[in-house]
């Protein structure tokens, strides 16, 4: 168990420490990964949103995807599975999806914006939305089982991440890019950079099993705190080299505070909310956004169809005005959220009162 904690503080150090440089390289500040933002770029870039700010394929969730599926191989741990709720599962990423776009950020861009200066609000969000859900699994809270899949059907999501770097690489004219200092979707490292670290992070996570809902979810229902060791060294680790880039080229990369936090806004409630919203939804799910792309990468076609799910979110938000901005949130976007967390309650009500069904 010893060795075990220490692999996972180590994995998370090496996490931290790419997270943070790649913004040097030229991710967008606090952003070195955001499950939530890349997917969201991905969608548009795609054409399923018209939000000219965020379109571009994110290298980094390709490479997530393929260093899970590359090492599950290797260790003979790439095991199809799946049938397990997948209409529920594709409603609740979505809704996962539109509480993040409240807050700005998934489960790991709010570490790495805690590193950059302020993230409490949606900390206090999240970890409120997981405590309700362990209520939920407490009572027997089911999506009932999953079954093992043909190794061809587990195969199709790695295989798509291939057609979507072969289309970042080709740049066809169907697939939006945004416009050069036209928003976050422009600001990305090179794009053999940002794969290999994807690639990197998505071989720990696999070995690790990180995330940060389960982390949490662990430690109140069975006072087990590794997972949390692991965020835990994410975030210090990036914070030192927040500090040590500031010193070195005279750039902030930390500013403490809540107000003028990069991609951001100030209105705690709803900040909280969202990531309230998010992660009620993860922890009925099982995992985080970045878990979910993990345990696709792995063959799971219920997290393929989650991650499905999160992007059709991606997609409502930018296309129905439910996403937040630097200047806070939008009308539709409170409706919405509201919206989520009674859809999220309903679903974990009576997926925990049929846990005698058959």
């Amino acid at each position: 168990m010893k060795n075990e904690k220490g692999t996972i503080v180590l994995a998370g150090g090496v996490i931290g420490l790419i997270a943070a440089i790649l913004v040097f390289f030229g991710n967008p500040a606090n952003m070195g990964f955001c499950i939530a933002c890349f997917l969201r770029d991905t969608t548009g870039a795609l054409g399923l949103h018209s939000a000219a700010a965020v379109q571009y394929i994110r290298p980094e969730i390709i490479g997530l995807v393929l260093g899970a599926c590359i090492i599950s191989l290797a260790k003979k741990e790439f095991r199809p599975r799946g049938g397990s709720a997948p209409v529920t599962r594709f409603t609740l990423g979505a809704f996962v999806m539109i509480g993040c776009l409240m807050f700005l950020g998934c489960p790991f861009r709010m570490i790495l914006r805690l590193a950059g200066g302020n993230a409490l609000f949606g900390l206090v969000g999240f970890v409120a939305g997981i405590l309700t859900g362990t209520i939920f699994l407490k009572k027997g809270y089911t999506l009932k089982r999953s079954y093992k899949m043909p190794k061809l059907e587990g195969s199709i999501y790695p295989a798509f991440q291939i057609v979507m770097l072969l289309l970042l690489v080709a740049a066809p004219a169907f697939i939006h890019f945004t416009e050069p200092e036209g928003g976050p979707g422009a600001k990305h490292a090179a794009i053999i950079i940002a794969l290999a670290a994807g690639i990197i992070v998505g071989i720990l996570a696999q070995r690790t099993r990180l995330c940060m809902v389960g982390g949490i979810r662990d430690a109140v229902l069975f006072k087990e705190y590794k997972l949390l060791f692991g965020f835990a060294a994410i975030l210090v680790t990036a914070l030192v080299i927040n500090l040590i880039l500031g010193a070195v080229t005279g750039t902030s990369y930390f500013n403490p505070g809540f107000a003028g936090q990069p991609i951001a806004h100030t209105d705690g409630l709803w900040n909280a909310l969202g990531m309230y919203l998010a992660g009620f939804g993860c922890i009925l799910l099982g995992g985080c956004p970045l878990r979910q792309l993990i345990l696709a990468g792995e063959g799971n076609t219920d997290s393929a169809v989650t991650v499905l799910g999160l992007m059709a979110g991606a997609a409502f938000a930018h296309n129905f005005g439910l996403a937040s901005s630097g200047e806070g949130p939008t009308a539709n976007g409170k409706i919405a959220v509201i919206i989520g967390i009674v859809v999220v309650a309903v679903i974990a009500a009576v997926n925990s009162m049929r846990k005698e069904e058959a």
